[in-house]
């Protein structure tokens, strides 16, 4: 299904963005990537790599932590102190059990990854038009870009914000990126890359496409009638739907793909 919670808006957006005066910021994980996709943690640690340990304890994790991130019940600063202390425990085992940059290579070749359909041609199409994309995640970043790299849909146009996992010399896992991005705090006025920044305000229209509420704040504060809020509705439909239709442009569920948003915006 697919859900207009403003058609006069779109209709006015859709007649005043083109590929000149857009950027476009897209979450990763069951965004770019299938709701049915291993997401980029587990794609680190593939089992035949790392060994079932490391498995057992990120599902360990994830059935603790996981069903926090989509609550939108829970108070909001409640549920980022249980996301923070989630991403510690999870960083931890990857020094734990050893992640070397040969072993996430291999993991990443092996994993599960799949793109959400139309994913590579809406990239491609992007990347023809010259359209600046910041891919803002709260996943990791190595895997995004070999993930990437691997479907040959990695263009020059995109930039990827998110946690990299940094390697020694001898290829053994040193540390993240000091500064943690998680799913609540994705945020582009945070940030201090000023040359990203300007490229970005060149820009008059931002577009934001994610799957949680919470990355509509990826494009930062910017007026509600230059914005083009998008959501993938993946998980808890009939809990969440009113609380996506509040706060997204257009909410698509169901596997909905990038084809449907072309159909229906045709933003390039």
């Amino acid at each position: 299904m697919i859900y207009f919670n403003s058609e006069k808006k779109i209709n006015e957006l859709k007649q005043k963005i083109n590929k000149d005066n857009i950027c476009v910021f897209m979450d990763y994980d069951k965004t770019i990537t299938s709701s049915e996709s291993e997401d980029s943690w587990d794609a680190s640690a593939n089992k035949e790599v790392m060994g079932e340990k490391i498995i057992k304890d990120l599902n360990k994790y994830y059935e603790k932590y996981g069903i926090i991130e989509f609550d939108y019940h829970i108070d909001k600063n409640k549920r980022e102190k249980y996301i923070i202390e989630w991403y510690d425990k999870c960083m931890d085992l990857y020094y734990h059990y050893g992640l070397t940059k040969e072993k996430l290579k291999k993991s990443i070749n092996n994993s599960k990854l799949i793109l959400r359909e139309g994913a590579k041609d809406f990239l491609f199409k992007l990347y023809e038009n010259n359209v600046p994309v910041i891919i803002f995640s709260a996943g990791i970043g190595n895997v995004i870009e070999q993930f990437l790299r691997n479907e040959k849909c990695y263009y020059g146009n995109i930039t990827i914000i998110g946690n990299f996992m940094k390697f020694d010399e001898n290829g053994n896992i040193m540390k993240f990126s000091d500064n943690m991005i998680h799913s609540l705090n994705k945020n582009i006025d945070k940030l201090s890359d000023y040359k990203l920044k300007e490229k970005i305000e060149e820009k008059e229209y931002r577009i934001v496409i994610g799957d949680l509420v919470e990355d509509i704040n990826m494009m930062g504060k910017y007026p509600e009638d230059k914005s083009l809020k998008i959501g993938f509705l993946n998980k808890n439909i009939t809990k969440n739907l009113e609380v996506y239709r509040k706060k997204f442009d257009i909410v698509l569920t169901e596997e909905n793909s990038f084809y449907d948003i072309e159909k229906y915006i045709n933003i390039i």
